[in-house]
């Protein structure tokens, strides 16, 4: 993707929530939650295939009132496409580069505001649900199991309860 192409932000299989200094987003398909900090959360924001890097970089610029390199959001645009939250695949600006080597580029004052996207696998709902469901009284396939909370649901002589 070079300067003039516009990043679109994934939005179906989605869940957002909008929450102080970040955002939260759960995928659906993945089974990921990740959790924007607020420059990557703005910068997703800001990927709605009308406006250019540039642009973005303007925008980032008049919301946040600090002055910011274009790498540093080519940085958040890395991470939202690597993540799966962007709409199309971007090809890293920094591939085969250290994470020092980005840094370097990006410059010292824009440190603290770096993008950050953490993200975490999610256990299948149905899964969850399934292993700790059996039937009172049953003594037949009520064993503990991993997921905290299920072994409660089995007594100590492994009647269902």
């Amino acid at each position: 993707m070079n300067n003039s192409q516009k990043p679109v932000a994934r939005h179906s299989g989605l869940v957002v929530q909008e929450m102080p200094g970040e955002v939260l987003v759960y995928d659906m398909d993945s089974n990921k939650a990740h959790c924007l900090n607020e420059t990557a959360a703005m910068v997703w924001r800001s990927c709605d295939g009308n406006s250019s890097v540039e642009d973005i970089v303007r925008s980032f610029e008049r919301n946040s009132g600090t002055k910011v390199s274009e790498d540093l959001i080519w940085l958040a645009i890395d991470q939202l496409s690597s993540n799966g939250l962007l709409a199309e695949k971007v090809e890293s600006k920094f591939a085969g580069q250290s994470r020092r080597e980005v840094l370097k580029k990006i410059g010292f004052a824009s440190v603290v505001a770096l993008p950050v996207i953490a993200s975490l696998v999610a256990p299948q709902s149905v899964l969850a649900f399934t292993s700790c469901t059996c039937n009172p009284g049953q003594p037949v396939g009520c064993t503990p199991q991993v997921p905290a909370g299920c072994g409660s649901n089995c007594s100590g002589g492994g009647v269902c309860v």
